[in-house]
């Protein structure tokens, strides 16, 4: 007869199995997943809720089409460089330095396109800059200064 107790043995849960599985689910989704850093960002330029400004006679009017021409007080101009511009914008402004010149650009239209109008005023000494946008509504045109 054995009267000592015995010596049973616990069972034990090894951990190193459970670990293997999940570090191969987390590489598996770590490779799975797309980062898409800029995808989501969608922006629709410009839209304000200004209220119209009334028309000003010392101001020069330059349209920024989608596809990258200028058309500065509704005449089309022949080329894209920022001399162009320059030269057009002091001959629009007739040396009068007090002229308000509104960009109006299209909302596809590049930032590139609009930089070349904002340099090319700056260039011909014309410091009063605003933009023209639509209401969210669907009204007129209205002017925020910048």
């Amino acid at each position: 007869m054995n009267f000592r107790p015995g010596s049973r043995d616990e069972p034990e849960i090894n951990l190193i199995p459970f670990i293997d599985v999940l570090l191969v689910v987390l590489i598996f989704l770590m490779l799975t997943t797309t980062y898409s850093k800029f995808t989501e960002l969608q922006v629709n330029l410009p839209v304000a809720d200004a209220q119209a400004q009334r028309e000003n006679p010392q101001e020069v009017i330059v349209s920024v089409s989608n596809d990258g021409r200028y058309s500065i007080n509704k005449q089309l101009l022949e080329g894209s460089g920022v001399e162009m511009l320059t030269r057009a914008l002091s001959l629009s402004a007739q040396d009068n330095r007090e002229v308000v010149v509104v960009i109006s650009a299209d909302a596809a239209a590049t930032h590139q396109s609009v930089i070349n109008v904002m340099d090319a005023a700056r260039r011909a000494g014309l410091v009063q800059i605003t933009f023209a946008t639509q209401q969210s509504s669907g009204g007129k045109a209205a002017r925020g200064k910048s």
